[in-house]
């Protein structure tokens, strides 16, 4: 099986990716540190998602601007699982710099995270 194909059987479809797909095909994303912050720093960004698999530095920095900025910030997925969503290569951080795709995925994430909590503590 080739490279490309393995990355494909292992993303799993779900409503946040579908969501960040059609946000970036709609050019309502950036993504890369250096964008994400700047979008963050001039008002634009509407929700910030870091990978899981970032670096301390890099999540602890997006965590820390978005308090201060106010914007929502979550970590989902891995750097690849975020990459494959936008058609791109592997991306550490994006922003998502529309109202309308924000409040959709941050109800989508919140599903997530809560149901990630349910699996937990049942175990």
């Amino acid at each position: 099986m080739t490279a490309w194909k393995r990355s494909l059987v292992r993303v799993k479809p779900n409503k946040v990716f579908s969501l960040l797909g059609l946000a970036t095909k709609a050019g309502r994303t950036v993504s890369g540190e250096f964008m994400t912050e700047k979008a963050v720093k001039e008002g634009k960004a509407g929700l910030v998602i870091a990978g899981t698999d970032a670096s301390a530095n890099t999540k602890k920095n997006f965590r820390n601007m978005c308090g201060f900025y106010k914007v929502p910030y979550y970590e989902y997925g891995t750097k690849e699982e975020l990459g494959h969503a936008m058609g791109k290569e592997m991306r550490a951080s994006l922003a998502v710099i529309d109202d309308g795709f924000a409040k959709s995925l941050k109800k989508h994430l919140e599903d997530a995270v809560n149901e990630t909590e349910v699996a937990a503590w049942q175990k």
